[in-house]
């Protein structure tokens, strides 16, 4: 492995990359326009049953089961009842793919014994309007039957019989500040390391090897291995520039709460390094340009949809989580959610060391399998 060569190259990649604007628009300018439409119109529809995590702090007394039963009669949600500090719930929920949460608080049964107001806390995802809709309407109707129950059983005479349970203001999985732009900010990154290096890689390795350029630099001192270094370098800094163009258009147009650290430097060095080498292998198995389009398409959209860019995993039925959690993208934007989002740095060293492995690994078996010329 030599620099100066790699240099070299770099140099040529530079020179054919800005004289291309068609890659440049698509590595810089696409992500802009994604993020511009996202931000200004996101919909969501669809009602499933939603499973609704619940932090009962009033100890089973008889009002709050009344409540979570009627929760659950609704058969729009599924109650589970979790062991969680209420000042850490919802950086619990956005850590674990939860959608939505409530907390009944302390006192809750005295309270309406004593013809008390009292809130409980919803708490809803941005990114999942169908399942913060949902779990918003059976909370809805499970207060309206606890309150119509409360005027029968304590209201006499007609005297004080206001209902007492309300619904507090909703709060953001994650944290109080979070919008559906927060977590559509990992999303788009994520896309954008995904598309540039396995788009223009699959082209390349396929066009070059029909065209016979390949042939021409086996003649050249500079490697296969080399090469592809130099590959993964370009699409490297790319991705840098276009994460900084989705978080500084993230932060200062829309006014996102997200958290730059160094760990999102290393999602996206390790994301570009595995679909440069994807892409590579890709274009490489491929016998003509044309098959290598439909390869890299086969490849890509899959993991475009299913991987958390646009779509939260959470809402996935069994089936496609379990295949999104097959797909290395997944774990490359999950990373980035939780050195952004939820500063969960365990989590997020584990989805590295999949992006890393798999990357050796991919990287490896795309040297082995690069030729100069065909046999």
């Amino acid at each position: 492995m030599n620099p100066r060569r790699i240099g070299a190259d770099l140099k040529v990649v530079y020179r054919s990359y800005t004289r291309n604007p068609v890659a440049l628009f698509f590595s810089l300018i696409f992500p802009v326009i994604l993020i511009g439409l996202f931000g200004l119109i996101f919909s969501a529809t669809g009602n499933t049953a939603t499973p609704l995590y619940v932090i009962n702090d009033d100890h089973g007394s008889a009002a709050s089961r009344m409540f979570l039963s009627d929760l659950n009669a609704t058969d729009a949600v599924t109650v589970h009842l979790v062991n969680v500090t209420p000042g850490n719930f919802a950086a619990w929920l956005g850590q674990n793919d939860y959608a939505v949460g409530l907390v009944i608080p302390a006192g809750f049964g005295a309270d309406v014994a004593a013809n008390t107001s009292v809130d409980v806390t919803l708490y809803t995802d941005p990114l999942n309007a169908a399942s913060s809709g949902v779990a918003q309407a059976a909370v809805a109707y499970a207060i309206n039957a606890l309150n119509y129950y409360h005027i029968d059983e304590y209201c006499t005479g007609g005297a004080g019989c206001a209902p007492v349970v309300a619904e507090g203001a909703p709060i953001s999985v994650g944290s109080p500040n979070y919008t559906y732009v927060d977590y559509l900010i990992p999303g788009l990154i994520g896309f954008s390391i995904l598309t540039s290096p396995m788009f223009s890689l699959v082209d390349v390795s396929s066009s070059y090897r029909k065209e016979g350029i390949f042939r021409q630099l086996s003649l050249t001192p500079l490697t296969r291995s080399e090469w592809l270094t130099s590959r993964v370098v370009w699409y490297v800094a790319l991705v840098f520039a276009s994460a900084g163009i989705i978080l500084g258009m993230g932060i200062f147009v829309f006014g996102a709460v997200v958290h730059p650290t160094v760990g999102l430097a290393a999602f996206l060095v390790s994301g570009a390094f595995f679909f440069v080498s994807l892409g590579m292998l890709c274009g490489s198995v491929a016998p003509t340009p044309e098959a290598a389009a439909v390869i890299g398409n086969i490849v890509t959209f899959p993991m475009m949809f299913l991987s958390g860019t646009f779509f939260a995993v959470s809402t996935f039925p069994p089936g496609l989580k379990a295949i999104a959690h097959l797909l290395p993208l997944y774990y490359v934007i999950d990373g980035m959610d939780q050195v952004m989002l939820f500063q969960n740095a365990a989590r997020a060293a584990t989805d590295l060391a999949v992006v890393v492995v798999a990357g050796v690994l991919v990287f490896a078996l795309a040297v082995r399998l690069f030729r100069w010329r065909d046999e």
